[in-house]
Protein backbone atom coordinates (compact mmCIF):
# COMPACT_ATOMS: atom_id res chain seq x y z
CA UNK A 1 0.00 0.00 0.00
CA UNK A 2 3.00 2.25 0.38
CA UNK A 3 3.15 2.79 -3.37
CA UNK A 4 -0.54 3.67 -3.79
CA UNK A 5 -1.89 7.22 -3.54
CA UNK A 6 -3.70 8.07 -0.38
CA UNK A 7 -7.49 7.89 -0.36
CA UNK A 8 -9.45 10.87 1.01
CA UNK A 9 -13.13 10.53 1.92
CA UNK A 10 -14.75 13.98 2.17
CA UNK A 11 -17.45 14.92 4.71
CA UNK A 12 -21.02 13.80 3.83
CA UNK A 13 -23.21 16.28 1.99
CA UNK A 14 -26.70 17.22 3.18
CA UNK A 15 -27.96 14.22 1.20
CA UNK A 16 -25.48 11.79 2.79
CA UNK A 17 -23.17 11.42 -0.25
CA UNK A 18 -19.41 11.38 0.37
CA UNK A 19 -16.91 12.41 -2.29
CA UNK A 20 -13.90 10.13 -2.79
CA UNK A 21 -10.49 11.40 -3.90
CA UNK A 22 -7.35 9.46 -4.80
CA UNK A 23 -4.13 11.39 -5.04
CA UNK A 24 -6.04 14.66 -4.89
CA UNK A 25 -8.28 13.75 -7.84
CA UNK A 26 -12.00 13.08 -7.44
CA UNK A 27 -12.81 9.56 -8.60
CA UNK A 28 -16.43 9.23 -7.49
CA UNK A 29 -18.94 9.49 -4.68
CA UNK A 30 -20.30 6.86 -2.33
CA UNK A 31 -23.49 6.46 -0.33
CA UNK A 32 -22.11 3.70 1.87
CA UNK A 33 -19.00 1.77 2.84
CA UNK A 34 -19.94 -0.84 0.27
CA UNK A 35 -20.04 1.83 -2.42
CA UNK A 36 -16.63 3.10 -1.28
CA UNK A 37 -15.09 -0.34 -1.63
CA UNK A 38 -16.50 -0.64 -5.19
CA UNK A 39 -14.82 2.64 -6.15
CA UNK A 40 -11.52 1.57 -4.64
CA UNK A 41 -11.71 -1.83 -6.32
CA UNK A 42 -12.15 -0.16 -9.74
CA UNK A 43 -8.92 1.76 -9.12
CA UNK A 44 -6.82 -1.28 -8.20
CA UNK A 45 -7.21 -1.38 -4.42
CA UNK A 46 -7.85 -4.78 -2.83
CA UNK A 47 -11.46 -5.58 -1.87
CA UNK A 48 -10.43 -6.39 1.72
CA UNK A 49 -8.48 -3.15 2.13
CA UNK A 50 -8.33 -1.91 5.71
CA UNK A 51 -10.25 1.38 5.49
CA UNK A 52 -9.38 2.14 9.11
CA UNK A 53 -5.68 2.39 8.24
CA UNK A 54 -5.04 6.12 8.61
CA UNK A 55 -1.90 5.89 6.48
CA UNK A 56 -3.99 4.75 3.51
CA UNK A 57 -7.38 6.38 4.06
CA UNK A 58 -8.10 9.85 5.41
CA UNK A 59 -11.61 10.31 6.81
CA UNK A 60 -12.80 13.90 7.09
CA UNK A 61 -15.64 14.86 9.42
CA UNK A 62 -16.63 11.34 10.34
CA UNK A 63 -15.17 7.88 10.07
CA UNK A 64 -16.07 4.72 8.21
CA UNK A 65 -19.35 4.41 10.11
CA UNK A 66 -20.66 7.88 9.14
CA UNK A 67 -23.08 7.35 6.24
CA UNK A 68 -26.19 9.51 6.83
CA UNK A 69 -27.86 8.47 3.58
CA UNK A 70 -31.45 7.21 3.92
CA UNK A 71 -31.73 4.94 0.87
CA UNK A 72 -35.39 3.98 1.32
CA UNK A 73 -36.51 7.61 1.45
CA UNK A 74 -34.26 8.53 -1.49
CA UNK A 75 -35.49 5.63 -3.62
CA UNK A 76 -39.11 6.42 -2.74
CA UNK A 77 -38.57 10.05 -3.79
CA UNK A 78 -37.05 8.92 -7.10
CA UNK A 79 -39.93 6.51 -7.72
CA UNK A 80 -42.60 9.15 -7.01
CA UNK A 81 -40.85 11.78 -9.08
CA UNK A 82 -40.31 9.49 -12.08
CA UNK A 83 -43.88 8.13 -11.86
CA UNK A 84 -45.35 11.65 -11.84
CA UNK A 85 -43.24 12.85 -14.75
CA UNK A 86 -43.96 9.75 -16.84
CA UNK A 87 -47.66 10.03 -16.02
CA UNK A 88 -47.64 13.65 -17.13
CA UNK A 89 -45.79 12.67 -20.31
CA UNK A 90 -48.45 10.03 -21.10
CA UNK A 91 -51.32 12.47 -20.44
CA UNK A 92 -49.83 15.25 -22.56
CA UNK A 93 -49.15 12.82 -25.40
CA UNK A 94 -52.67 11.39 -25.30
CA UNK A 95 -54.19 14.88 -25.21
CA UNK A 96 -51.91 16.39 -27.85
CA UNK A 97 -51.58 13.58 -30.41
CA UNK A 98 -55.11 13.77 -31.91
CA UNK A 99 -54.80 17.52 -32.52
CA UNK A 100 -51.17 17.37 -33.67
CA UNK A 101 -51.97 14.68 -36.24
CA UNK A 102 -55.53 15.48 -37.21
CA UNK A 103 -56.73 18.91 -36.07
CA UNK A 104 -58.79 20.80 -38.62
CA UNK A 105 -57.15 24.19 -37.98
CA UNK A 106 -53.56 25.41 -37.83
CA UNK A 107 -54.04 26.67 -34.28
CA UNK A 108 -55.34 23.26 -33.25
CA UNK A 109 -52.32 21.47 -34.77
CA UNK A 110 -49.93 23.95 -33.15
CA UNK A 111 -51.55 23.37 -29.77
CA UNK A 112 -51.32 19.60 -30.24
CA UNK A 113 -47.61 19.75 -31.12
CA UNK A 114 -47.03 22.03 -28.13
CA UNK A 115 -48.59 19.44 -25.82
CA UNK A 116 -46.49 16.66 -27.36
CA UNK A 117 -43.32 18.77 -27.05
CA UNK A 118 -44.14 19.35 -23.39
CA UNK A 119 -44.60 15.59 -23.03
CA UNK A 120 -41.13 14.93 -24.45
CA UNK A 121 -39.68 17.39 -21.91
CA UNK A 122 -41.37 15.33 -19.19
CA UNK A 123 -39.61 12.20 -20.46
CA UNK A 124 -36.22 13.93 -20.30
CA UNK A 125 -37.06 15.23 -16.82
CA UNK A 126 -37.85 11.68 -15.66
CA UNK A 127 -34.35 10.59 -16.71
CA UNK A 128 -32.88 13.66 -15.02
CA UNK A 129 -34.58 12.66 -11.76
CA UNK A 130 -32.43 9.52 -11.63
CA UNK A 131 -29.32 11.70 -11.76
CA UNK A 132 -30.54 14.47 -9.45
CA UNK A 133 -31.36 12.10 -6.58
CA UNK A 134 -28.34 10.04 -7.48
CA UNK A 135 -24.74 11.19 -7.95
CA UNK A 136 -25.71 14.51 -9.66
CA UNK A 137 -23.18 14.23 -12.43
CA UNK A 138 -25.20 16.63 -14.61
CA UNK A 139 -25.44 20.28 -13.53
CA UNK A 140 -28.75 20.86 -15.29
CA UNK A 141 -30.63 17.84 -13.94
CA UNK A 142 -32.30 19.93 -11.22
CA UNK A 143 -33.49 22.73 -13.53
CA UNK A 144 -34.79 20.18 -16.06
CA UNK A 145 -36.87 18.45 -13.37
CA UNK A 146 -38.11 21.84 -12.17
CA UNK A 147 -39.20 22.67 -15.72
CA UNK A 148 -41.02 19.35 -15.98
CA UNK A 149 -42.85 19.90 -12.70
CA UNK A 150 -43.87 23.44 -13.74
CA UNK A 151 -45.24 22.07 -17.02
CA UNK A 152 -47.25 19.45 -15.12
CA UNK A 153 -48.60 22.07 -12.73
CA UNK A 154 -49.56 24.44 -15.56
CA UNK A 155 -51.22 21.84 -17.81
CA UNK A 156 -53.06 20.00 -15.04
CA UNK A 157 -54.28 23.34 -13.62
CA UNK A 158 -55.52 24.34 -17.08
CA UNK A 159 -57.32 21.02 -17.56
CA UNK A 160 -58.88 21.27 -14.10
CA UNK A 161 -60.03 24.82 -14.87
CA UNK A 162 -61.69 23.64 -18.10
CA UNK A 163 -63.29 20.72 -16.27
CA UNK A 164 -64.72 23.01 -13.59
CA UNK A 165 -66.66 24.86 -16.29
CA UNK A 166 -68.79 21.75 -16.87
CA UNK A 167 -68.04 19.48 -13.84
CA UNK A 168 -68.98 16.46 -15.93
CA UNK A 169 -67.17 13.25 -15.07
CA UNK A 170 -64.46 12.11 -17.44
CA UNK A 171 -61.87 9.36 -17.09
CA UNK A 172 -59.16 11.98 -17.62
CA UNK A 173 -60.09 13.42 -14.22
CA UNK A 174 -58.45 10.34 -12.69
CA UNK A 175 -55.21 11.48 -14.34
CA UNK A 176 -54.93 15.23 -14.11
CA UNK A 177 -56.30 15.70 -10.58
CA UNK A 178 -53.69 13.35 -9.03
CA UNK A 179 -51.03 14.94 -11.27
CA UNK A 180 -52.06 18.40 -10.08
CA UNK A 181 -51.68 17.28 -6.44
CA UNK A 182 -48.39 15.56 -7.25
CA UNK A 183 -46.99 18.69 -8.94
CA UNK A 184 -47.64 20.78 -5.81
CA UNK A 185 -45.67 18.28 -3.72
CA UNK A 186 -42.86 18.05 -6.28
CA UNK A 187 -42.62 21.84 -6.59
CA UNK A 188 -42.41 22.21 -2.80
CA UNK A 189 -39.63 19.61 -2.68
CA UNK A 190 -37.62 21.20 -5.49
CA UNK A 191 -37.96 24.71 -4.06
CA UNK A 192 -36.78 23.44 -0.67
CA UNK A 193 -33.72 21.89 -2.31
CA UNK A 194 -33.18 24.95 -4.58
CA UNK A 195 -33.12 22.76 -7.67
CA UNK A 196 -32.40 25.74 -9.94
CA UNK A 197 -28.82 25.90 -8.68
CA UNK A 198 -26.49 25.07 -11.52
CA UNK A 199 -28.16 27.35 -14.00
CA UNK A 200 -25.78 30.03 -15.32
CA UNK A 201 -28.66 32.52 -15.72
CA UNK A 202 -31.59 31.53 -13.49
CA UNK A 203 -33.52 34.77 -14.13
CA UNK A 204 -33.40 34.23 -17.89
CA UNK A 205 -34.61 30.67 -17.36
CA UNK A 206 -37.55 31.89 -15.28
CA UNK A 207 -38.45 34.51 -17.89
CA UNK A 208 -38.29 31.91 -20.66
CA UNK A 209 -40.52 29.47 -18.78
CA UNK A 210 -43.02 32.23 -18.00
CA UNK A 211 -43.08 33.46 -21.61
CA UNK A 212 -43.60 29.92 -22.91
CA UNK A 213 -46.49 29.36 -20.50
CA UNK A 214 -48.11 32.65 -21.52
CA UNK A 215 -47.78 31.83 -25.23
CA UNK A 216 -49.18 28.31 -24.74
CA UNK A 217 -52.13 29.62 -22.71
CA UNK A 218 -52.84 32.34 -25.27
CA UNK A 219 -52.70 29.83 -28.13
CA UNK A 220 -55.05 27.42 -26.37
CA UNK A 221 -57.44 30.23 -25.46
CA UNK A 222 -57.42 31.45 -29.06
CA UNK A 223 -58.21 28.04 -30.52
CA UNK A 224 -60.64 26.83 -27.85
CA UNK A 225 -62.45 30.04 -26.88
CA UNK A 226 -61.92 32.92 -29.32
CA UNK A 227 -62.28 31.07 -32.63
CA UNK A 228 -65.62 29.44 -31.80
CA UNK A 229 -66.94 32.77 -30.45
CA UNK A 230 -65.67 34.81 -33.39
CA UNK A 231 -67.05 32.37 -35.97
CA UNK A 232 -70.40 31.16 -34.63
CA UNK A 233 -72.48 28.48 -36.30
CA UNK A 234 -75.03 30.28 -38.52
CA UNK A 235 -77.73 28.47 -40.51
CA UNK A 236 -80.83 29.76 -42.23
CA UNK A 237 -83.78 27.34 -42.18
CA UNK A 238 -86.90 27.80 -44.26
CA UNK A 239 -90.15 25.84 -44.48
CA UNK A 240 -92.45 27.25 -47.16
CA UNK A 241 -95.79 26.03 -48.45
CA UNK A 242 -96.50 26.27 -52.17
CA UNK A 243 -99.78 26.72 -54.01
CA UNK A 244 -102.21 23.91 -53.14
CA UNK A 245 -103.77 21.85 -55.90
CA UNK A 246 -107.09 19.98 -55.67
CA UNK A 247 -107.48 16.36 -56.68
CA UNK A 248 -111.20 16.31 -57.47
CA UNK A 249 -111.29 12.62 -58.31
CA UNK A 250 -110.17 11.54 -54.85
CA UNK A 251 -111.26 14.61 -52.86
CA UNK A 252 -107.73 15.41 -51.73
CA UNK A 253 -105.69 18.58 -51.62
CA UNK A 254 -102.00 18.39 -52.58
CA UNK A 255 -99.95 20.95 -50.64
CA UNK A 256 -96.30 21.41 -51.74
CA UNK A 257 -93.75 22.00 -48.97
CA UNK A 258 -90.22 23.25 -49.61
CA UNK A 259 -87.59 22.74 -46.90
CA UNK A 260 -84.33 24.61 -47.28
CA UNK A 261 -81.20 24.81 -45.10
CA UNK A 262 -78.30 27.08 -45.94
CA UNK A 263 -75.00 27.51 -44.10
CA UNK A 264 -74.61 31.29 -43.98
CA UNK A 265 -71.69 31.22 -41.55
CA UNK A 266 -68.01 30.41 -41.95
CA UNK A 267 -67.98 27.05 -40.21
CA UNK A 268 -68.83 23.64 -41.75
CA UNK A 269 -71.32 21.67 -39.69
CA UNK A 270 -72.45 18.08 -39.30
CA UNK A 271 -76.16 17.30 -39.23
CA UNK A 272 -76.71 15.30 -36.06
CA UNK A 273 -80.49 14.96 -36.37
CA UNK A 274 -83.05 16.40 -38.78
CA UNK A 275 -86.80 16.47 -38.51
CA UNK A 276 -89.88 18.08 -40.01
CA UNK A 277 -93.59 17.79 -39.21
CA UNK A 278 -96.76 19.27 -40.63
CA UNK A 279 -99.60 19.91 -38.18
CA UNK A 280 -103.25 20.77 -38.62
CA UNK A 281 -104.94 23.18 -36.21
CA UNK A 282 -108.44 22.51 -34.86
CA UNK A 283 -109.85 25.59 -33.15
CA UNK A 284 -113.24 26.23 -31.59
CA UNK A 285 -114.51 29.78 -32.02
CA UNK A 286 -116.85 31.56 -29.65
CA UNK A 287 -118.73 34.86 -29.71
CA UNK A 288 -118.06 35.29 -26.00
CA UNK A 289 -114.76 36.58 -24.66
CA UNK A 290 -113.80 33.57 -22.54
CA UNK A 291 -110.75 32.53 -24.50
CA UNK A 292 -108.21 34.23 -22.28
CA UNK A 293 -109.23 32.10 -19.33
CA UNK A 294 -106.73 29.57 -20.66
CA UNK A 295 -103.91 32.12 -20.69
CA UNK A 296 -101.95 30.54 -17.86
CA UNK A 297 -102.19 27.10 -19.43
CA UNK A 298 -101.07 28.51 -22.75
CA UNK A 299 -98.10 30.23 -21.13
CA UNK A 300 -97.09 27.00 -19.41
CA UNK A 301 -97.19 25.13 -22.71
CA UNK A 302 -95.61 28.04 -24.65
CA UNK A 303 -98.64 28.24 -26.96
CA UNK A 304 -100.98 31.06 -27.95
CA UNK A 305 -104.21 32.25 -26.35
CA UNK A 306 -106.96 34.21 -28.05
CA UNK A 307 -109.95 36.13 -26.74
CA UNK A 308 -112.57 34.42 -28.93
CA UNK A 309 -110.95 31.02 -29.43
CA UNK A 310 -110.34 28.05 -27.20
CA UNK A 311 -106.92 26.45 -26.97
CA UNK A 312 -106.31 24.79 -30.38
CA UNK A 313 -105.72 21.09 -30.85
CA UNK A 314 -102.92 19.88 -33.08
CA UNK A 315 -102.91 16.80 -35.29
CA UNK A 316 -99.84 15.52 -37.06
CA UNK A 317 -100.51 15.27 -40.80
CA UNK A 318 -97.04 14.35 -42.03
CA UNK A 319 -93.57 13.89 -40.57
CA UNK A 320 -90.21 12.78 -41.93
CA UNK A 321 -86.52 13.40 -42.47
CA UNK A 322 -84.82 16.21 -44.33
CA UNK A 323 -81.24 15.09 -45.06
CA UNK A 324 -78.83 12.27 -44.25
CA UNK A 325 -77.71 12.14 -40.62
CA UNK A 326 -73.91 12.36 -40.28
CA UNK A 327 -73.46 14.39 -43.48
CA UNK A 328 -72.26 17.98 -43.41
CA UNK A 329 -72.87 21.28 -45.15
CA UNK A 330 -69.93 23.54 -46.00
CA UNK A 331 -70.04 27.36 -45.60
CA UNK A 332 -72.25 28.74 -48.36
CA UNK A 333 -73.68 25.28 -49.00
CA UNK A 334 -77.41 24.80 -49.36
CA UNK A 335 -79.72 21.81 -49.46
CA UNK A 336 -83.36 21.83 -50.53
CA UNK A 337 -85.97 19.08 -50.16
CA UNK A 338 -89.44 19.04 -51.76
CA UNK A 339 -92.31 17.28 -50.04
CA UNK A 340 -95.96 16.86 -51.05
CA UNK A 341 -98.50 16.91 -48.25
CA UNK A 342 -101.87 15.23 -48.98
CA UNK A 343 -104.89 16.40 -46.99
CA UNK A 344 -108.48 15.22 -47.54
CA UNK A 345 -110.97 17.94 -48.31
CA UNK A 346 -113.14 16.68 -45.47
CA UNK A 347 -110.50 17.63 -42.91
CA UNK A 348 -111.73 20.49 -40.71
CA UNK A 349 -108.41 22.22 -40.11
CA UNK A 350 -108.36 25.96 -39.55
CA UNK A 351 -104.65 26.28 -40.34
CA UNK A 352 -101.68 24.20 -41.45
CA UNK A 353 -98.28 24.69 -39.79
CA UNK A 354 -94.83 23.23 -40.53
CA UNK A 355 -92.04 22.63 -37.99
CA UNK A 356 -88.49 22.20 -39.29
CA UNK A 357 -85.52 21.49 -36.97
CA UNK A 358 -81.83 20.56 -37.28
CA UNK A 359 -79.31 19.62 -34.61
CA UNK A 360 -75.81 20.63 -35.72
CA UNK A 361 -72.22 20.13 -34.62
CA UNK A 362 -69.26 22.26 -35.70
CA UNK A 363 -67.02 20.33 -38.07
CA UNK A 364 -63.98 22.48 -37.27
CA UNK A 365 -64.06 21.36 -33.61
CA UNK A 366 -64.41 17.62 -34.08
CA UNK A 367 -65.15 14.73 -36.39
CA UNK A 368 -67.77 12.01 -36.61
CA UNK A 369 -67.43 8.47 -37.89
CA UNK A 370 -70.03 9.01 -40.64
CA UNK A 371 -70.32 5.32 -41.50
CA UNK A 372 -71.07 4.26 -37.95
CA UNK A 373 -73.19 7.28 -37.05
CA UNK A 374 -75.42 7.18 -40.13
CA UNK A 375 -76.82 3.74 -39.22
CA UNK A 376 -80.12 4.07 -37.36
CA UNK A 377 -80.98 1.86 -34.39
CA UNK A 378 -84.65 1.16 -33.66
CA UNK A 379 -85.62 1.52 -30.03
CA UNK A 380 -88.52 -0.97 -30.40
CA UNK A 381 -86.30 -3.75 -31.81
CA UNK A 382 -85.07 -6.13 -29.09
CA UNK A 383 -82.26 -7.19 -31.40
CA UNK A 384 -80.68 -3.74 -31.04
CA UNK A 385 -79.23 -4.67 -27.62
CA UNK A 386 -78.50 -1.66 -25.45
CA UNK A 387 -80.46 0.62 -27.79
CA UNK A 388 -83.71 -1.22 -27.08
CA UNK A 389 -86.29 0.44 -24.83
CA UNK A 390 -89.80 -0.80 -24.08
CA UNK A 391 -92.23 1.21 -26.27
CA UNK A 392 -94.31 2.29 -23.30
CA UNK A 393 -91.28 3.77 -21.53
CA UNK A 394 -89.96 6.33 -24.01
CA UNK A 395 -92.02 5.83 -27.13
CA UNK A 396 -90.60 4.78 -30.50
CA UNK A 397 -87.29 6.43 -31.44
CA UNK A 398 -84.54 6.27 -33.99
CA UNK A 399 -81.18 6.28 -32.21
CA UNK A 400 -77.92 7.32 -33.88
CA UNK A 401 -74.64 6.50 -32.22
CA UNK A 402 -71.01 6.78 -33.28
CA UNK A 403 -67.56 7.99 -32.39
Amino acid sequence: MENRPKVVVEPPTSRGLREVKIGGETVGSAWSLRGLRKILSRHGYPEDMDVEDRTSVCWRAGGSQTWPDRPMKRHATIALMVAGLLGSMALLTVVGAPDALGALTFAGRATGFLFMLAGSVQGVAALAALDYWGKRRLKLSGPVILLGVLITLATSSLLLFLWLQETEYTDYLLAYFPLWSWSLWALWLLVREKAWRGLPHPKSFAIGVTATAVIASANLTYSAVYQPAASPLLFRLEAKFGKPAMDTERSFMHLPLTLRAKNVGKVPAYIITDFYSVYGHLTKFSSTDNGLKDLRKAMEEESDAGLYVSRPEYKTISTGRFYSVGQWIEPGGEYTAERLIRIPTTAKFDAIEALFMLDLMRKDRGRIDEGEFSTAHFSWDKGEGRFYHPPGEYGDNLIYHGR
